[in-house]
């Protein structure tokens, strides 16, 4: 429904208009900001802030306010000297961290408003400082002199990832971060250097750099126990004054008691020292004696190829030309064995031809004489005995034949001389018929006495 509008309230709207006017005159309504910022408009119409990276935003003069912060990438030098590590050794880090407020996040970028606005950026340096020194501190007592040195990349990762966390809360990322420089004044990193020449003249010189290289290590490791013991120290004393008023007197025990542990761990950590130098000693004899061993054992080689070639060579020529020879002279003593077996074969043969002959022609005589002595029976008998009888005299007379002296003894009836010889031949021819007649029962007497008197009967 339709209202008359007052000349009173047209007075007043008119006047409003006017005044926004001449504040219009004096301030903008555009504002713009660069890649490099981000502009925060609060006030009327925003229940939140209104947050602008690399842009342009209308503000409402008197009734609106803009806010700007920076975007651009800051370098915090993170310094911590004299830092104590894990085992006691203090040692000073450098490192160089990039950050920046993360402008392309709008939950981080509200959490960087909320923390930094209206601050310039040497005091968002100093947060961020603050903040990263606190972290690489921590970090750094929960490792080695030799991981912070030697590895680097490493630190840097375990820092990084405590650190951007909380930074990133704050609405900060932290882009880089990087070990600059890691130092101690107190020579522990300059005895590892050492350590590792050490060990580089250990592989050229065996006996004095393995001596140069454990006396620097055990140095080190004699160092590094007495740091953790000043360690441990200085983190009961750190304890003592956090909480000096409630527990002053029980700390103060416990430093004492640590303090104990430290020494006698130290004593402990020498002898234990000692004991290594003592063994590494005995190992640099041990390489000594090795290295002499090699030697003997390349002079034996040397021996032994010259006995090679002085001695066993020739003789192994000499071997050969002897076995050559030996070889020779058997094929020599085969072949004329050979030749005289083949000889030895054909007398062989021809004896064996002939003693077949004489045996046929023998076996041909029996066979006449069988056949004889079958028709003639004891005359054949007699007539072979007295065939026998001169060769009986000769066999028996042989002896005597064969003695150079005979010295006879005649008894008061007995001849002498000749006749005395030849009466013992035919005496023993004589006792030849008893003798066969007891051998093979065959009485060769009555025999030639049957064949006489059928002898004379036929002429008859």
């Amino acid at each position: 429904h339709n209202s008359a509008v007052t000349p009173e309230a047209a007075t007043a709207t008119a006047t409003v208009i006017t005044c926004l006017c001449h504040t219009a005159s004096a301030m903008p309504f555009f504002h713009t900001c660069g890649p490099n910022e981000a502009m925060v408009v609060s006030g009327v119409c925003h229940r939140q802030p209104k947050l602008v990276t690399g842009g342009r935003v209308f503000v409402w003069p008197a009734i609106q306010k803009v806010q700007r912060i920076s975007l651009n990438m800051l370098t915090v030098i993170v310094s911590s000297p004299r830092i104590y590590t894990m085992l006691g050794v203090p040692v000073s880090v450098t490192a160089t961290a990039q950050i920046k407020i993360e402008g392309s996040k709008r939950e981080m970028l509200h959490n960087a408003c909320q923390q930094f606005l209206g601050m310039n950026e040497h005091q968002i340096l100093e947060v961020a400082t603050q903040t990263l020194e606190g972290h690489q501190r921590a970090i750094m007592g929960t490792m080695t002199v030799e991981e912070i040195y030697q590895d680097r990349q490493k630190f840097s990762q375990a820092v990084y990832d405590v650190a951007s966390q909380d930074l990133l809360n704050m609405g900060i990322n932290v882009v880089s971060y990087t070990i600059s420089d890691v130092s101690d004044d107190q020579g522990y990193l300059r005895a590892l250097g050492e350590t590792d020449i050490a060990q580089r003249h250990r592989d050229a010189r065996v006996g004095e750099a393995e001596a140069s290289r454990d006396s620097g290590i055990k140095g080190a490791r004699a160092l590094q126990a007495e740091r953790q013991a000043q360690l441990q120290n200085e983190a009961e004393v750190a304890k003592s004054q956090r909480d000096y008023e409630l527990k002053k007197a029980s700390y103060d025990i416990e430093t004492q008691t640590k303090k104990a542990n430290a020494d006698m761990s130290y004593e402990l950590q020498v002898a234990k020292t000692q004991q290594k130098i003592r063994s590494e000693a005995m190992g640099i004899v041990v390489v000594e004696r090795s290295k002499q061993i090699q030697v003997m054992e390349q002079e034996i080689t040397r021996k032994e190829r010259e006995l090679e070639a002085t001695v066993k060579r020739p003789a192994k020529a000499e071997k050969f030309r002897l076995e050559t020879l030996a070889e020779a002279n058997k094929n020599k003593l085969i072949w004329e064995a050979q030749a005289e077996a083949e000889a030895i074969r054909a007398r062989g043969e021809a004896e064996a031809f002939a003693i077949r002959a004489r045996s046929q022609a023998e076996a041909e005589a029996m066979a006449k004489k069988a056949e004889a002595w079958v028709e003639y029976k004891d005359a054949a008998m007699v007539d072979m005995l007295l065939n026998m009888l001169p060769r009986l005299a000769a066999e028996v007379a042989a002896p005597l034949a064969q003695t150079e002296k005979i010295t006879m003894i005649a008894g008061p009836n007995g001849d002498v001389g000749a006749a005395r010889i030849t009466g013992e031949v035919l005496d023993i021819i004589t006792r030849l018929p008893e003798s066969v007649r007891q051998l093979t029962g065959v009485d060769i007497t009555k025999m030639i006495t049957k064949s006489a008197s059928n002898a004379t009967s036929s002429r008859a």
